[in-house]
């Protein structure tokens, strides 16, 4: 059995290292992805383009602007002279935020007055506009209240209020690519694994050589073993891959356990294979596999919290995402990664990963041996 097994691994190997397209899939992808998620898909509101049209003139007016200026989050690009300019700058695009303030700003900050200051912000990109409004509002009222203790001589305490002090536990900075770097871990193995498995298995038939197969020595739980084999350690090496270069290159921390990690990806990766294993006993050729393949997969993404949280999906739409395996496995490796949690606290995910996985890998196999009997 185990020579059988070795040699039926050994040509999985090689079909899929000799396949250019498969290499890429196994090797590039992985790579690509975690850069991408890593610089280029982020949430942080940063650098935003910004104009300024100071109406005030004043040394109190040109504080504000140090202000944004030196915050880290605007740069300012330009001065305006007048409100023609305003609609020009936001139809083009060419900012994205206008900071205006009035002519009477300075005045009114003297006499102890409510100052307004208008923040003009393109609304196309409601998450960024709602940031940057967050950001101003909050440069702003420190701004002010400074300037209202020195005109006051530090004796005006009725404009401090309340002192607000945040803290953020488990991702301090709240940096997007802690968030988003894990969960490539996630969705690298259930698409590679996906694609390796449905796609090797159809292989087989679209080629002719399933009947050659069948009336070899070998079992049908061997010939199952030695397709999904080479799946599951690329899938382990893609979890191992993308944790190093998460944590050497995008300095993520791994504050949990590695050995939960790879526990966890093991009842991941009975999900993925037996989807796979279904879908190829449905399909009948290598293209149609493809298909099925990302007709499961895209939707698995969208509902799985790794892009849009689940809270804000409709009722019915969240009860179908207790289905998606992926939800479960994203929830374990950012708990992982991020806050440092063990079993104790993961066992309900690890407890439906294992059922899913179950159910799904049971009915995988007892159709695939039905079509190989």
């Amino acid at each position: 059995m185990l020579e059988r097994l070795k040699c039926m691994m050994i040509k999985e190997f090689i079909q899929v290292f000799r396949n250019p397209k498969m290499r890429a899939v196994v090797i590039v992808m992985p790579l690509v992805q975690t850069m991408v998620f890593g610089y280029a898909v982020t949430t942080d509101v940063n650098h935003v383009p910004t104009a300024v049209y100071d109406q005030s003139q004043t040394p109190d007016s040109r504080n504000l602007i140090d202000k944004f200026s030196h915050s880290g989050y605007f740069d300012i690009q330009t001065y305006l002279t007048n409100d023609q300019q305003i609609n020009e700058l936001l139809n083009y695009g060419k900012v994205s935020t206008i900071i205006h303030i009035p002519p009477d700003y300075s005045k009114k900050i003297a006499t102890g007055e409510k100052a307004p200051v208008q923040i003009i912000v393109d609304g196309t990109d409601s998450n960024t506009a709602g940031v940057v409004l967050s950001y101003s509002g909050r440069i702003i009222g420190d701004s002010t209240t400074l300037l209202l203790q020195e005109k006051s001589g530090g004796t005006r305490k009725d404009s401090v209020g309340v002192n607000l002090e945040t803290r953020a536990w488990f991702n301090e900075n709240l940096t997007s690519r802690n968030f988003y770097v894990p969960g490539v871990i996630a969705i690298i193995v259930m698409l590679v694994t996906l694609l390796l498995t449905s796609m090797a298995v159809v292989r087989e038939k679209e080629l002719g050589t399933m009947e050659q197969i069948i009336v070899t020595p070998i079992s049908p739980f061997e010939f199952i073993l030695g397709k999904t084999m080479p799946s599951i350690m690329i899938g382990f090496a893609n979890v191992a891959f993308i944790t190093l270069l998460g944590v050497f290159w995008f300095n993520i921390p791994v504050r949990g356990s590695l050995l939960l990690l790879f526990l966890s990806t093991t009842l991941f990766l009975m999900t993925t294979i037996g989807i796979g294993l279904l879908i190829s006993t449905v399909s009948e050729t290598q293209q149609q596999a493809m298909m099925s393949t990302f007709f499961f997969y895209f939707p698995a993404v969208l509902l799985s919290g790794f892009m849009f949280p689940i809270a804000n999906m409709p009722d019915i739409v969240q009860f179908f995402t207790y289905l998606n395996p992926l939800r479960y496995f994203l929830i374990i490796i950012r708990g992982i990664f991020l806050k440092g949690i063990g079993i104790t606290v993961l066992w309900p995910q690890l407890a439906a990963l294992l059922a899913l996985g179950s159910v799904v890998l049971f009915a995988a196999v007892r159709r695939f041996r039905k079509n190989l009997a």
